[in-house]
C-alpha cells in the first residue's frame, strides 16, 4: 500500500506543479473547478446520496455556485476578508460534528441534510480560497507553500504515527490516526514552512507568524481529513472513490486542503496587518 501511495504521489506531484505554475490564470480556475466538482460528485457517495436525485441536485447546485463565484470573482477578491472569515467560521461549525459523532450513527435524513450543506460549503469555500491565492501577485508560490505545509503535516503524521503511535486520536472516526501522528505533523509542518519560505521568492513573513500559521494549517487539515472520514464511517465507504490507486478518490486527497485553504488565506491577511 505504501509503495502504491508513493508511486501515485510521484505521478501527481509534477501535475500539481504544472497546474500551479504553467497554467494561465483562467485555465487554472477551470482546472480547480473541474477538480472540486469531481470532489462534489464523490460527496454524493459518502453522504448517502449515491444514485439519488439529491446527489445530482448537489452537483448541479455546486456547479451553479462555482459559476456565480467565477462571475463575481473580482468583487469577492475585494471583499476577501469577509468571505475568508465567513469560510473559516463555517468550517469551525462543521468541525463541531467531530466531537458529536456517535459510532451508532446512520445515514438518516438528518445526516444527509447536514452532509449536503457540508459538501456545498466546503467545496465553495475551497474554490474561493484557492482562487484568491492564485490571483495574488505571488499566487503560485503561495499555493505551493500551502501544499507543502499540508503535505508535511500529512507525512509527519503518517511516519510518526507508524513509529510511535499508541494512543488513538479519534478511534470512533479514524482508528489509524494517533496523537503521536498529530504531534509529528505539528513538528514537521513549521519546519517545512520555514525552509520553503526561505527559498521561495515571497514577500518575507516573520518566522513567528509563519510558524503559528503552519501550526494552524496542520491542525485544521487534520480536521478536514477527519470530517471526510466521518462521512465514510457512517456510510460504510472505505474511500470516497477509486480514481487514484493507493489514494482512493479526489476527496481522499483534497480533504485536508479543503479545510486548510480558507484558514491559510485568512492567516496571510492577518499576517499583513
Amino acid at each position: 500500500m505504501l509503495k502504491q501511495r508513493v508511486l501515485t504521489a510521484l505521478l501527481l506531484l509534477p501535475l500539481a506543479l504544472a497546474a500551479i505554475f504553467a497554467l494561465p490564470e483562467p485555465w487554472f480556475l477551470a482546472f480547480i473547478s473541474i477538480l472540486l466538482l469531481a470532489g462534489s460528485y464523490e460527496y454524493t457517495r459518502i453522504a448517502g446520496f449515491s444514485g439519488h436525485v439529491y446527489g445530482y441536485f448537489l452537483v448541479a447546485l455546486q456547479a451553479m455556485v462555482i459559476a456565480l463565484l467565477y462571475l463575481f470573482v473580482d468583487h469577492l477578491n475585494e471583499a476577501a476578508w469577509l468571505y475568508l472569515s465567513a469560510s473559516c467560521v463555517a468550517w469551525l461549525v462543521m468541525l463541531m460534528r467531530l466531537p458529536l459523532f456517535r459510532i451508532q450513527s446512520t445515514p438518516n435524513r438528518l445526516f444527509r441534510s447536514v452532509s449536503f450543506f457540508t459538501a456545498l460549503v466546503s467545496i465553495s469555500a475551497a474554490w474561493f480560497a484557492l482562487t484568491w491565492l492564485r490571483t495574488r501577485p505571488e499566487g503560485s508560490w503561495l499555493l505551493l507553500l500551502l501544499l507543502l505545509i499540508v503535505w508535511a503535516a500529512d507525512t509527519g503524521a503518517y511516519f510518526f504515527g507508524k513509529a510511535y503511535g499508541r494512543k488513538k486520536l479519534a478511534p470512533k472516526i479514524s482508528p489509524g490516526k494517533t496523537l503521536a501522528g498529530l504531534l509529528g505533523g505539528l513538528v514537521l509542518a513549521p519546519l517545512v514552512a520555514l525552509l520553503a519560505a526561505h527559498w521561495m521568492p515571497l514577500t518575507p513573513i516573520s518566522a513567528t507568524r509563519l510558524i503559528l500559521l503552519s501550526l494552524l494549517i496542520a491542525l485544521v487539515s487534520v480536521g478536514g481529513d477527519l470530517l471526510i472520514s466521518l462521512h465514510k464511517r457512517v456510510t460504510g465507504c472505505k474511500d470516497s472513490g477509486n480514481l487514484l490507486p493507493g489514494h482512493g478518490g479526489i476527496l481522499d486527497r483534497l480533504d485536508s486542503l479543503l479545510a486548510a485553504a480558507p484558514f491559510f488565506g485568512l492567516g496571510l491577511l492577518i499576517a499583513e496587518i
